[in-house]
């Protein structure tokens, strides 16, 4: 399995700056939010959503070098992602998150809504500064997809007749739009024609939908160590993800368990052994790759570079992190 930075060397000084300026964007306003810009920002991330950015920035200005507005919006990318993972963490009572505890775990919940809210406000305020309208609407709607898709998760909670298509237009709003929206804004950016920022934001947003698929597999395949919370916490917690749908229309007694919410004992516990004996994590299996494989061929328009290798290497990446 290719580790997803080793993807990102056409953009390696690119990713070191950017760390830097994130610290320093946020941080130099008060004491506790430098506390929490270090912990968000330091060393653990894999700053793919800014890496995409810079990378398609690279990859559709090949004479020249990228320009501080193109550096500037993988710095809004990577707020705004953060500031959604904070909020995230805050709603769903997470203490730990990739094995590093969260910031209202070490600042308290007040902190954390507050440190979130802040980040979007910087985001948007540094986004106004790029004096460019397209791009500003492009980010802007991902800010209101993040807050839609979290109702719609809050909303969906043990609900046994949700569609695929719902599912999938959960996970646009909560992971693909702003994958998609920053690809398509980083080649607004560089003055590529409009048919290409189409397929750039394509690109964005399929890659962004096999990436939430495979992490919802994750829930049902991984280790603890890996996942960083329980197995089938989402599960639990009554989200009805990829496997779980397709798992539904094979094993019927699964709905009876979904339905009571998990009441009685073992109930979890065979939900999980229906869905690993059913096709379920097969079929989110299929439906990411075709997702990836969707992504790589809207990236193509590009023409060929290291960066846009990097790019089509994402996808497969995306996939490998299954095997």
């Amino acid at each position: 399995m290719t580790p997803a930075t080793s993807l990102f060397t056409p953009v390696e000084a690119d990713l070191r700056i950017l760390a830097d300026n994130l610290k320093q964007l946020v941080g130099n306003r008060h004491p506790i939010l430098y506390a929490a810009a270090e912990h968000l920002f330091g060393a653990g991330g894999k700053r793919i959503r800014p890496a995409i950015v810079l990378l398609i920035a690279r990859a559709s200005i090949l004479e020249q070098d990228i320009t501080p507005r193109h550096r500037r919006l993988a710095e809004i990318t990577e707020m705004i992602h953060t500031a959604s993972l904070v909020h995230d963490d805050v709603v769903d009572e997470s203490q730990m998150r990739r094995g590093v505890p969260t910031v209202h775990s070490l600042f308290g919940n007040r902190i954390a809504v507050l440190a979130g809210d802040f980040l979007f406000a910087q985001s948007s305020w540094y986004l106004a500064n790029l004096d460019n309208l397209e791009v500003v609407k492009l980010l802007s709607e991902v800010i209101m997809d993040l807050a839609a898709g979290e109702i719609q998760q809050g909303l969906n909670r043990f609900d046994t007749n949700i569609s695929i298509e719902t599912y999938l237009k959960k996970s646009y709003y909560k992971t693909a739009s702003l994958i998609a929206n920053s690809s398509k804004a980083a080649g607004l950016l560089s003055d590529v024609s409009s048919e290409t920022a189409e397929h750039l934001y394509n690109y964005g947003r399929h890659l962004g939908l096999a990436f939430q698929i495979v992490d919802d597999i994750f829930d049902f395949t991984s280790s603890v160590e890996t996942l960083g919370k329980p197995v089938g916490s989402d599960l639990k917690s009554g989200h009805l993800t990829a496997p779980v749908l397709f798992a539904l229309a094979e094993k019927p007694y699964l709905e009876v368990l979904i339905e009571r919410e998990f009441a009685q004992d073992g109930d979890l516990e065979q939900a999980l052994r229906l869905i690993q004996e059913s096709q379920g994590i097969q079929q989110a299996r299929e439906l990411a790759d075709h997702h990836a494989k969707l992504a790589t061929e809207h990236i193509a328009v590009l023409p060929p570079s290291e960066s846009r290798q990097a790019l089509i290497d994402m996808a497969t990446y995306v996939l490998s992190r299954l095997y």
